[in-house]
């Protein structure tokens, strides 16, 4: 398979795609692989694509909103 495109594949070979990317869903391990699982499942179901699905988890880790804030001159708790 070429493309991991949704228009060019099937559901079956969409929820392969996510199975071989996450490794091994099926093993005794701390619950991280069902939480990935349900991320991808707009991309299984063909609504939306990876890269999407990737960018907006991004854009999400990467806000920093979180974080802590910047004084004038360094961190402040």
């Amino acid at each position: 398979m070429n493309s991991i495109l949704i228009k060019d594949t099937t559901r079956e070979e969409r929820e392969r795609i996510v199975a071989e990317s996450i490794g091994n869903i099926d093993g005794n391990c701390d619950g991280c692989s069902a939480g990935l699982i349900e991320m991808y499942q707009p991309y299984i179901d063909g609504v939306k694509e990876i890269r999407d699905i990737n960018m907006e988890f991004r854009a999400h880790y990467e806000s920093g909103v979180d974080g802590p804030a910047k004084a004038d001159c360094g961190y402040k708790m």
